[in-house]
């Protein structure tokens, strides 16, 4: 059994439902975790909400579809989404190709920017994918 190796950036805080956020310039930037990317395989289709949309942390606020599974997007923090990243309805694959970069898929003016903290760091997030995968 191969032993897969995923990036997790320090600049970036973790959920759980493996989602990501980094703030930026007072925005809250999400995504999906390179780790959730890859068990997803191919992403084919992101649906995500509307710009103006209040989302509460722990809110379903999309779903990502791959080849081989469906996954709920869970709002790791409350506040508004301001931009929605539209390159990928024509590209869904940048989710797999730049999960951290290209791939990013809504920015949120945070209700509360210090409720990133109460989010795992890679270090933790790192140590709760292993747990998970009993590596």
């Amino acid at each position: 059994m191969s032993e897969k190796s995923y990036d997790f950036p320090e600049n970036c805080r973790y959920t759980d439902s493996d989602e990501w956020v980094r703030l930026e310039d007072g925005l809250a930037l999400m995504g999906i975790t390179d780790y959730a990317q890859s068990e997803l395989s191919d992403v084919v289709y992101v649906e995500q909400p509307e710009v103006g949309a209040q989302l509460e942390a722990g809110q379903n606020f999309g779903v990502v579809e791959s080849v081989k599974a469906v996954g709920d997007l869970v709002a790791p923090l409350a506040g508004e989404v301001v931009r929605i990243n539209t390159e990928l309805e024509d590209s869904p694959e940048l989710v797999n190709e730049e999960p951290y970069g290209r791939g990013w898929l809504i920015a949120l003016q945070p209700e509360d920017e210090e409720a990133v903290e109460s989010l795992m760091t890679a270090e933790e997030y790192l140590r709760h994918v292993e747990a998970r995968s009993g590596a």
